[in-house]
């Protein structure tokens, strides 16, 4: 997509908790072009390295008259408004581009109607893949090495030799072969492990995937696959890809880690599968609903390994977003496409 605007000086507002080391390089970046607003006073309190959320802050209303005079100024916002973002295009009418934090952003942006606006927004997709692909080989390896079971004689205080059947020759079939579904093969393959992989758009197969399937066909290979990874954004299209028909179609034995969104798959039924064994594992980082409710039943599964959707977070995580966010304002100053631009079409 190509961005056209004035040659005025613009302003960019960081609208979540970002360290100082990064707000410093955005202002460093092109002084004479950008002028950078950053008031962590008035933004959530970060919990966490890279938490773009933040612990939420009660804001006098004096500090709101200000946050609301900022964003009317904004030209760029890195991250959204978390105050009222429904009404961005009202409160910030200069807005033009958001960088997102997260590369999942089409169900909030539905959610918002900000699909309906002419704001442009940017993902951060490909930041995440490399750590959702280290939890997913976690995940499987976890279960194919069998360590609920380590576990236990570990509190049993029994040492008996045993035999797993390990990764090496095991089938998966990666659904999604985005950044994140490319890079987790990569990784399956270096195991040993046969991937199978589908996508939206077909084509050649990419690195480490041995056999493509259509989306269609999913049902009917999951009888003979031995791992379901799913790394697919969420959209109608794949909301419930992953039903319970598909479910009762997965080898018994077989292991799921879910690094793409909970609804796409039936949590229910999975749960049932995984209570009776006939699912041997799952790996989750993500839920229907979030936070994982404390009475929901499978905080209580031993088969079942729970990141409370931080899969994707590591300490570097800021300063990548921030490179693809000053490799974008180059892009932006220059009239070029920009990286990493959400399609409502397509849903990421």
């Amino acid at each position: 997509m190509n961005i056209k605007h004035a040659p005025d000086k613009l302003t960019i507002l960081i609208a979540s908790p970002l360290e100082d080391q990064h707000v410093e390089r955005i202002k460093a970046y092109d002084p004479a072009r950008y002028e950078v607003i950053h008031h962590p006073d008035l933004l959530a309190r970060p919990r966490y390295v890279a938490d773009h959320n933040g612990a939420p802050r009660t804001l006098s209303e004096d500090e709101r008259a200000r946050w609301s005079e900022l964003m009317a100024q904004a030209h760029i916002l890195f991250d959204f408004d978390r105050l009222d973002p429904s009404n961005m295009p009202v409160n910030a009418p200069n807005l033009r581009w958001v960088q997102a934090t997260s590369a999942g952003i089409g169900e909030f942006l539905r959610r918002t109607e900000l699909d309906q606006s002419n704001i442009i927004f940017t993902t951060a997709s490909g930041v995440h893949a490399r750590p959702l692909a280290e939890f997913a080989s976690l995940g499987l390896l976890y279960f194919f090495r069998d360590v609920p079971y380590l576990d236990v004689r570990k509190r049993e205080h029994h040492w008996e030799r045993y035999t797993v059947r390990g990764l090496e020759g095991a089938r998966a079939l990666i659904v999604g072969l985005g950044s994140v579904g490319r890079e987790i093969a990569r990784d399956c393959a270096h195991f040993g492990v046969e991937v199978w992989g589908t996508r939206r758009t077909g084509g050649a197969a990419p690195e480490g995937v041995s056999r493509m399937i259509d989306q269609k066909d999913i049902r009917q290979v999951l009888p003979d696959v031995d791992a379901l990874v799913l790394a697919c954004p969420l959209t109608e299209e794949t909301r419930l890809l992953i039903d319970k028909p598909e479910l009762d179609a997965l080898r018994p034995g077989a292991v799921i880690v879910n690094v793409a969104r909970g609804q796409v798959i039936n949590e229910a039924a999975m749960y049932e599968g995984l209570r009776s064994g006939r699912i041997k594992g799952a790996a989750l980082d993500v839920f229907e609903t979030e936070p994982l409710p404390k009475e929901n039943p499978m905080w209580d599964l031993p088969n079942v390994l729970i990141s409370p959707h931080s899969a994707s977070t590591v300490d570097a995580e800021n300063s990548r977003i921030v490179d693809i966010f000053i490799d974008n304002l180059g892009r932006f100053a220059r009239g070029e496409p920009l990286r990493n631009v959400y399609e409502p079409e397509r849903g990421y």
